[in-house]
């Protein structure tokens, strides 16, 4: 089969100063995509700014002979955002690619996390890929082609103590994803989510060195070109980290009928038959679950 390649396209990576997002935006220059390095330069809770990190991934790239340009825009600002936009569009005429890897960290437990740091945090991870989606989702309808990869995270999907915020923001970009593939697919443009485990600045302080060495950005890079390629499935969330790949699914059980006027006393009895696993299901769309209940209720 023949090698993915970007050529003539156009890609932006948000977050893309650092870690994942310079692996995946170096990666995508190498296989011939133009790339918009997108990144706040802030520290790892949200603050402050810089163009340097940006600016150094550009570097990298027009080094090795690929094209690039930097962008210090806020990913929650929504000027911001309408401004990188148009400055791509101004440059080369065409948006093919998101990548939204921006992210922040204010991890606390529960009792101790002020309600700043959760929305600062569901700011920045949602609708820091909310509002770049939307800005460009009308070019990517009227070209009849787009590919967005979001930053889903174990944490949003399994959940981890002390991030509450972090995962609840986590996980709502699977519900997001849920919908955009729908709403998107007339128009061919994909909808992918990659977890990623990787050494970052953002787990830099939670693992051993030799943990860090084995999860290196570079090894969860390929899953990110995959669905953000013209081969792209739609849909997926791609769970990657040193080197290994998998599919993680939401999945619901055929379930049991007690009867339009059951009690809780038969739900905790039938627990059992509620819970079973065999013939679980990975609904494309809501109407798969109320198509079953419909039909397990005899409509």
């Amino acid at each position: 089969m023949s090698n993915i390649r970007f050529d003539g396209q156009v890609v932006i990576v948000t977050g893309a100063g650092g870690g994942l997002g310079r692996s995946h935006a170096l990666e995508f220059a190498r296989r011939g995509a133009k790339v918009v390095v997108n990144d706040l330069g802030g520290t790892l809770d949200g603050s402050g700014g810089s163009s340097a990190a940006a600016d150094a991934v550009v570097a990298e790239i027009i080094a090795a002979g690929g094209e690039a340009i930097a962008d210090g825009a806020s990913v929650t600002d929504d000027k911001g955002v309408a401004a990188l936009i148009k400055r791509t569009m101004d440059k080369w005429g065409r948006i093919d690619v998101l990548v939204a890897n921006a992210g922040i960290l204010r991890d606390k437990s529960f009792a101790k996390m002020e309600l700043s740091d959760f929305s600062v945090v569901v700011d920045v991870h949602l609708m820091g890929a909310v509002k770049p989606i939307k800005a460009l989702w009308e070019i990517m309808r009227a070209q009849n082609y787009g590919r967005i990869v979001v930053t889903t995270s174990s944490t949003g999907l399994y959940g981890n103590f002390g991030q509450a915020n972090y995962g609840a923001a986590k996980l709502s970009l699977v519900g997001l994803m849920n919908t955009l593939k729908i709403e998107g697919a007339k128009n061919n443009i994909h909808v992918n989510a990659i977890s990623p485990v990787a050494a970052t600045r953002m787990t830099d302080a939670l693992m051993p060195p030799e943990m860090l060495a084995k999860l290196a950005p570079e090894h969860v890079t390929p899953g990110v070109v995959y669905l953000a390629s013209q081969e792209a499935p739609n849909g997926a969330i791609l769970t990657a980290g040193a080197g290994v790949f998998a599919l993680a699914q939401i999945v619901e059980t055929e379930g049991a009928y007690l009867g339009a006027g059951a009690q809780a006393e038969a739900v905790r009895d039938q627990w059992a038959q509620i819970t079973d696993p065999a013939g679980a299901e990975a609904y494309p769309a809501g109407a798969g679950q109320t198509q079953k209940f419909l039909r397990k209720s005899g409509f």
